[in-house]
């Protein structure tokens, strides 16, 4: 909800936006052209692909990991056998390829979801994957996952952080977090570009 908000958001202020969504249930946002992608070596290939840009907003919450070899059918048990194994690989870094990569956007905005220790994660994470900006939310247990949490609710509360400090924000809509978000890049990319 948050990422098409933001690209909508975008959108109205006039900005050539590019949206690549995993699976949503949500209509894609009016005047944005949208990729649909499944998996995340195809998030970071339709992304890759859009590169150069002025700007980049990573909000998709991608797994840190994956199974190695997905089952293309159902895993039925068996009797006397207990549950398979199965072996992990790592998932693409999007937003670190971005905001290390040669075509670098003048922007590199990143969204952190946090159980833990959001502000220091958030920094973290700032430097470590080449990012300016960073969004964090926190979706701890009782304000993380579902219809009134940060994931798949309506509403947000984040914090900016960036080299030059925190920026706290109330509780609000995400359509009201999108609209402040995209004017704020607004903002910062005039101030790069002029």
């Amino acid at each position: 909800k948050q990422g098409h908000a933001i690209a909508a958001a975008l959108a109205k202020l006039g900005a050539d936006v590019r949206l690549v969504s995993g699976p949503v249930n949500i209509a894609d946002p009016a005047g944005v052209k949208t990729t649909h992608v499944e998996t995340a070596a195809e998030m970071k290939e339709a992304v890759e692909s859009l590169l150069p840009a002025d700007a980049a907003v990573f909000v998709a919450a991608v797994a840190d990991w994956r199974t190695a070899n997905a089952a293309g059918e159902k895993i039925k048990k068996v009797a006397g056998k207990g549950p398979p194994s199965l072996k992990m690989v790592e998932n693409p870094d999007i937003l670190a390829g971005v905001g290390h990569h040669a075509q670098r956007p003048g922007l590199v905005v990143g969204f952190a979801a946090e159980t833990q220790d959001l502000i220091g994660n958030a920094e973290a994470k700032l430097r470590k994957k080449g990012a300016d900006l960073i969004v964090a939310n926190d979706v701890s247990h009782g304000s993380g996952i579902g219809p009134s949490g940060v994931m798949g609710g309506d509403r947000n509360k984040v914090r900016i952080v960036s080299r030059t400090g925190v920026e706290e924000w109330p509780e609000m809509g995400k359509d009201e977090v999108a609209t402040r978000l995209a004017a704020s890049i607004a903002e910062r990319l005039k101030t790069t570009v002029v």
